[in-house]
């Protein structure tokens, strides 16, 4: 089978990065043509350096492309698609977090996002087929600002219900919608 047919699956990890027990780590082991960003060493809250790491892992690979984010991950996706303009098949953009509303204790202030390039979210329409999934309980962004943003990137809304950030943190490791909505992305076109 030739490499071009079907999608890499590339994640897109948030600030925290890989962790074990996270859905992303878990479908990039359980996919065989998963891989995900590797982790920056330096200005790890930078989202220039973030968007960078991005679109080097993507210039590593041949053929299409489904991105899979989760959280700031979300973030570079959109702020690395308003400067770059390789095709992406598609991609799931999970829990994005409200950067423009204060986090909870633990995660970067509003002024650290500003100074380190976050601000303003990108609110321009994706050049690619999108789904967003939004948490009601989700503590980083209220699910209406979280159906704004999906709608002023063209992307589909889909309310996964009560469950937090979608992380380890959160109770949740395996997240089994991500493999169908993998699947999903992978066959559009």
């Amino acid at each position: 089978m030739s490499s071009h047919s079907t999608p890499t699956v590339l994640i897109v990890p948030g600030l925290r990065d890989h962790v074990d027990e996270h859905w992303q780590t878990l479908l990039e082991r359980r996919l065989p043509n998963a891989r995900s960003v590797p982790p920056i060493q330096h200005d790890k809250l930078s989202c220039a350096a973030r968007v960078a790491a991005l679109d080097a892992a993507l210039a590593q690979i041949d053929g299409p492309v489904v991105l899979v984010a989760h959280s700031a991950g979300v973030m570079i996706t959109v702020h690395w698609a308003q400067r770059h303009t390789r095709p992406i098949h598609g991609a799931l953009l999970a829990t994005p977090p409200d950067f423009e509303a204060p986090l909870p204790e633990g995660y970067p202030t509003l002024d650290a996002l500003q100074q380190h390039g976050w601000m303003p979210t990108p609110r321009m329409p994706l050049p690619f087929p999108s789904i967003v999934a939004a948490s009601t309980n989700d503590p980083l962004a209220r699910i209406e600002r979280v159906a704004e943003l999906a709608q002023a990137w063209g992307s589909r809304f889909l309310d996964i219900g009560a469950v937090g950030h979608l992380n380890p943190a959160s109770g949740h490791g395996e997240w089994p919608l991500a493999d169908e909505l993998v699947a999903e992305l992978c066959l559009i076109r």
